[in-house]
């Protein structure tokens, strides 16, 4: 609104108005132009940054998850290769007041006589790590041989070498599957569970065998030490894939998902490299893999900051400005700033889109198999991935992460 004064304003107001210091006599009346009242806002406001909104911090998710590597334990790493995607979707949409947790997994193997005894046959294969083509390439690396499994060495190797939060509301578990006693080796299970729990970090076990056997070799005992959780699965028993009229479009979107990646840096070639090799080993592993896959790659958790330009800048991990031109694309080195931003731009469109539409046949394919699995009377396998997700879905629960 257009203000009309009557008066004259006085010297005094016009050093108000214009910031100059001005020294002498002043009306007693502040809120009065040339004694004419005028209303508080409009005199002049003090140039005040407004409060900055303190943001929510961003939870997160560890999982470690250490695997007897032994020579009986071919049909635990097949199921671990083939269902990381399965337990990496139990938390698609997870959310903890309102924020979507990040998801870091871990993985170690024990019980391998190709490890050092003086190393208690243990080996950290990934740190925590939100790059699960990573983890799931070193899934694929796993050999089994020996051997010495000793449970006590890997859980205090892995609750000591990880880079673990100390934020009471974030989920921390390792998860441990095996099947001889759980006491072997010189590092006390007791003591390691004891030890992880001290530390805010669950210690769930799996026993490959029977129930009975499991509870015999203490693997329930080591749950119970640490607030875990106690499960017996078949090892060998293979994971049962229902397939769906939706399925090749999923896997076909997937592969159509990496052209909207955008490499940079010393280890972008490589890691979309990994990306393909990943799409490509989940489709020879069967059970359903790719599909898992691919619906993994269309949810929050699979992000690739470190080397994909388009999850960098939304992540605010890189600014635009401070790529060099050397370390992108040679395709791409040409372009303008301008140019590059527009090209970035429509990939990232180009893949919200893709995920929009592997949502949508997600939720067919779910619809699909829940209609199967009702026919054939089947409630699910004995499997690692089947006690895993029932797992992480309640202690994940207990610390207000929603996963549904």
């Amino acid at each position: 609104m257009k203000l009309i004064y009557k008066t004259v304003l006085s010297a005094a107001a016009v050093a108000v108005i214009t910031g100059n210091l001005f020294i002498g006599s002043v009306s007693a009346c502040p809120g009065c132009r040339g004694g004419n009242v005028v209303a508080a806002e409009e005199l002049p406001q003090p140039n005040v940054e407004p409060p900055k909104v303190s943001e929510k911090r961003t939870p997160r998710i560890q999982i470690a998850i250490l695997l007897d590597t032994s020579g009986s334990m071919d049909g635990l790493i097949d199921q671990a290769r083939t269902q990381l995607w399965k337990v990496v979707n139990t938390f698609a949409k997870a959310k903890q007041d309102g924020v979507a947790p990040v998801l870091e997994v871990a993985l170690y193997e024990y019980g391998n006589d190709s490890i050092p005894a003086a190393e208690g046959h243990v080996r950290q294969v990934v740190a925590l790590t939100t790059d699960l083509d990573k983890v799931s390439e070193q899934l694929f690396r796993l050999t089994t041989n020996g051997g010495q499994e000793f449970c006590g060495a890997v859980i205090q190797s892995a609750t000591n070498g990880l880079q673990w939060s100390d934020h009471k509301d974030d989920y921390r578990a390792i998860f441990i599957a095996g099947n001889e006693p759980f006491t072997q080796g010189s590092v006390s299970h007791v003591d390691a569970c004891k030890a992880a729990i001290t530390k805010g970090i669950i210690v769930n076990t799996i026993h490959c065998g029977s129930e009975q056997e499991g509870i015999d070799g203490k693997w329930k005992e080591g749950a119970l030490l640490a607030d875990g959780t106690f499960m017996s699965i078949n090892s060998n028993t293979a994971v049962v894939h229902i397939a769906s009229p939706f399925d090749e479009e999923i896997v076909k979107l997937s592969q159509d998902m990496n052209k909207t990646y955008i490499p940079y840096g010393k280890d972008g070639k490589e890691a979309a490299r990994r990306q393909e090799a990943q799409d490509s080993n989940a489709a020879e592993g069967g059970q359903g893999a790719d599909v898992g896959r691919a619906n993994a790659k269309a949810s929050q958790n699979y992000r690739n900051d470190s080397w994909d330009m388009v999850d960098a800048l939304d992540l605010e991990k890189v600014k635009l400005e401070d790529i060099k031109k050397e370390d992108l694309p040679e395709e791409l080195r040409k372009l303008t700033t301008e140019e590059l931003k527009k090209h970035i731009d429509a990939k990232r469109t180009e893949r919200a889109e893709i995920k929009k539409k592997l949502e949508e046949l997600n939720k067919k394919r779910d619809a699909h198999v829940v209609e199967e699995r009702k026919k054939l009377a089947d409630k699910g396998g004995n499997t690692l991935d089947e006690a895993m997700v029932k797992t992480v879905k309640e202690q994940a629960g207990k610390k207000n992460i929603k996963t549904e």
